[in-house]
């Protein structure tokens, strides 16, 4: 089937896309400024190929962009930036005060009077196609390949985008800057992934996704992914998250006693029941299957800055993944936040503040 590839004007999806971030992110998101011609919108795939053989027909993939395009002598857009969400966010999540705060205003590392910055949403997140728009279980199984095509597709065809200045994400988009490095070495000037190891997901890493994963699987009401009523037994396994992505001091602030503790706890498990789409939570954390860049990454061209922090339980640092990795990229360089007080363990990734000097230097 011939593919064709169609932009749409969503302007009337945003609010459907900040519902779908869901929780603390979304309820954030609707105090975020605006930007220099901040807008919204979809670039429909009829017919999107995965890497596992598996087809989506009229595949949606949803972008906020800010800025305006830059052009040269023969309208090729000169300055576009391409930044990459994590596991349970959106592309809007870069709003927030303390990214888009930091990163977006006049004089700041991304400033959207200099760049023009896309924010996708990744396949199975936002306002993108997703199990919870109707398939349900019968959802293609997406992996990050997918995701980053998608995400190929958006800036080459939907924008017509044909180099980037920079492709940066956290966390799961941090894992997505690596696969772009890979797949399009020449599409970019500069890549930063940001809280994210160049090696597949294994470990303490696997083994608390995998305890989400088997409690979805296992809570009699999903039903094979075809339930009617959102189940909620395995909400009570959520919590994990948390637990691992931040670090031991932000938890004690937050739950300095052990009522306080089983409080938070039920706190989280009752925002997860409202929030969360079962099939959509599912296949996030499954997607992480194809992950797995440590093979090629001779084949990165681009100039690249990985940042971690110290205190980071899903990527932790005396594994001396980083170091090894650094020794076969022509143009890397890693650098390790120490643990401090204006660190959340992963959850740094959330601060800016704290590791957009990097970004300063990269982008120099």
């Amino acid at each position: 089937m011939k593919k064709a590839w169609f932009p749409v004007s969503a302007r009337a999806l945003a609010l459907a896309a900040l519902l779908a971030a869901g929780g603390a992110a979304a309820a954030a998101d609707t105090k975020a400024p605006s930007y220099p011609n901040q807008s919204e919108g979809d670039v429909v795939v009829p017919d999107f190929a995965l890497s596992n053989g598996e087809h989506l027909a009229n595949a949606r993939f949803h972008y906020t962009t800010l800025g305006t395009p830059q052009r040269d002598a023969t309208g090729a857009i000169t300055n576009g930036v391409l930044l990459l969400h994590g596991t349970t966010g959106t592309g809007r999540n870069f709003l927030n005060a303390s990214l888009g705060g930091e990163l977006f205003g006049p004089g700041q590392p991304l400033d959207a009077a200099k760049y023009f910055i896309i924010l996708a949403d990744g396949i199975g997140h936002g306002g993108s196609s997703k199990p919870s728009d109707g398939l349900k279980g019968r959802f293609p199984h997406y992996g990050y390949v997918d995701a980053v095509e998608g995400q190929y597709l958006t800036v080459t065809k939907g924008l017509s985008i044909k180099h980037l200045k920079l492709v940066a994400g956290t966390s799961m988009g941090g894992m997505q800057t690596w696969i772009w490095g890979e797949r399009h070495p020449e599409m970019m000037d500069a890549l930063m992934p940001i809280a994210a190891q160049p090696v597949a997901i294994s470990g303490r890493n696997m083994l608390w996704r995998q305890l989400i994963i088997e409690a979805i699987r296992n809570d009699p009401e999903w039903k094979g992914g075809d339930y009617t009523a959102q189940p909620t037994g395995y909400t009570r396994a959520l919590p994990i998250f948390q637990i691992m992505v931040n670090n031991a001091s932000v938890l004690q602030q937050q739950a300095p006693s052990r009522t306080a503790a089983t409080t938070l706890y039920d706190q989280w498990v009752a925002d997860y029941a409202k929030t969360v789409d079962a099939n959509d939570y599912l296949y996030w954390f499954e997607s992480s299957y194809d992950y797995d860049p440590a093979p090629d990454l001779e084949k990165i061209k681009a100039k690249l800055v990985a940042v971690n922090f110290a205190d980071d339980l899903l990527n932790p640092a005396e594994l001396g993944v980083m170091e090894a990795a650094m020794k076969r990229i022509p143009h890397g360089r890693y650098v390790l936040i120490p643990a401090s007080d204006q660190t959340r363990g992963h959850q740094t990734l959330t601060q800016a503040k704290v590791w957009k000097g990097a970004l300063e230097e990269l982008l120099k």
